[in-house]
């Protein structure tokens, strides 16, 4: 791959992460202003689907932040921000459920959050001194340190596609409990896949700008220092 290409493509991954975002929130906010049906709280929403599928043990924390909202499988702790815990939105439905989900996938073992909780300290070493390394490496110009900043960027990318499947599958659990339980009608279901889908969106997004950061670290060694 030429380094003109390689850029090219990192600039349209760079631009595309940006998009994202953007949707994402413009998404959010409009669903965040239609009441769902049943006018239940985010926070309702994930006790509803926890009791539905016998999970116990988990606990249900509010915080600050928006769009803070994160299962936390080590400490067995379900946290909603501020403008989901007691809303009664759409999107404080969708996004409650979705972290509802990933509870799921650790009540039942499964397999792609093993792997991605495997992985985590492989990703947080990557995000936390790849890009320094990086850095000292094109001022120093040396091929050694260019090449251990890519292999730790490469561990966060690698964190970041295992991701994928985790968020898919948390979100497809989220809209079966939301018609399992009754809280889904076609109107609302509309506006809880278009909340679901743009976050997905986002960790695509991620995985896709730091591959082709990674293409254009592999076209400026030129392959010399990639393992």
């Amino acid at each position: 791959m030429s380094t003109g290409l390689a850029y090219l493509l990192a600039a349209i991954a760079f631009g595309g992460s940006y998009l994202v975002k953007w949707w994402l929130k413009r998404t959010y906010k409009k669903w965040s202003q239609v009441e769902n049906q049943y006018r239940v709280t985010g926070a309702q929403t994930a006790a509803a689907i926890l009791e539905d599928h016998g999970v116990k043990g988990v606990q249900l924390q509010q915080v600050r932040g928006k769009l803070t909202d994160h299962y936390d499988p080590s400490k067995d702790i379900l946290r909603l921000s501020q403008q989901n815990w007691g809303k009664t939105s759409v999107s404080a439905m969708a996004v409650s459920a979705h972290e509802a989900g990933h509870a799921l996938q650790d009540f039942s073992g499964d397999f792609r959050l093993k792997l991605r909780k495997f992985l985590v300290p492989l990703a947080a070493l990557g995000s936390r001194f790849g890009p320094m390394v990086v850095f000292a490496g094109f001022i120093t110009g040396s091929e050694g340190i260019l090449q251990i900043g890519a292999l730790l960027l490469f561990g966060m990318t690698i964190f970041q596609i295992a991701t994928l499947p985790v968020e898919f599958n948390a979100s497809k659990r989220a809209l079966d409990s939301l018609e399992r339980l009754g809280l889904s009608d076609p109107a609302q279901r509309d506006g809880v896949e278009a909340v679901l889908r743009a976050a997905a969106l986002t960790y695509v997004a991620a995985a896709a700008t730091s591959l082709a950061y990674f293409a254009m670290l592999f076209a400026r060694g030129r392959g010399r220092w990639i393992v």
